[in-house]
């Protein structure tokens, strides 16, 4: 599955792994994560499962000062993506680091600091602050720029010819 391949390459680059997701949590069993959802009622997009993840953390890994996310839908970003994006962060001297590749941004890939966990919160009940890019602009925000050659490691599967294109390039991975 989609998720599989995601989790995968996600779990060697950080200590602990939870999904976010809303619903039924019993469907994602077999995986044995914990399964967070939304803290923000009414489906507000990707914000609002950072800040899910950026709170789960902060009452279940107190000593944990950085998250990073990752999104099902583009399952072949780099394995190592989470030392590109320290990397960035570092470099630019910004707390907030994101995905990019071909010239475009891929902020549902980022590094969040915990700490920013109230603000964040503060801009998504008290300003109705949805976009990732205008509560990252607040911030400071890094680009760790990855090559997109063979081909767009954050290419997104959407239609059935986006996933009988990832099937191939699974296959040329091995």
């Amino acid at each position: 599955t989609l998720l599989a391949h995601a989790i995968a390459r996600a779990r060697p680059q950080v200590d602990v792994l939870i999904l976010n997701a809303n619903g039924d949590r019993a469907r994602f069993a077999a995986y044995d994560l914990p399964v967070v959802p939304d803290v923000i009622d009414g489906h507000a997009g990707p914000l609002a499962g950072v800040l899910s993840g950026m709170e789960w953390a902060r009452a279940h890994r107190p000593g944990c000062a950085t998250i990073a996310s990752f999104a099902t839908d583009a399952p072949f970003f780099p394995r190592d993506l989470v030392p590109r994006l320290s990397a960035a962060r570092k470099a630019a001297h910004v707390p907030l680091a994101c995905a990019s590749s071909g010239g475009r941004t891929h902020p549902v890939f980022g590094l969040w600091p915990v700490e920013l966990a109230g603000d964040l919160r503060r801009a998504m009940t008290e300003e109705d602050i949805r976009k990732v890019d205008i509560w990252t602009a607040r911030h400071g925000i890094a680009h760790a720029v990855c090559p997109d050659t063979p081909h767009d490691p954050f290419f997104n599967i959407n239609r059935p010819e986006d996933l009988a294109r990832a099937q191939t390039i699974a296959a040329q991975q091995g």
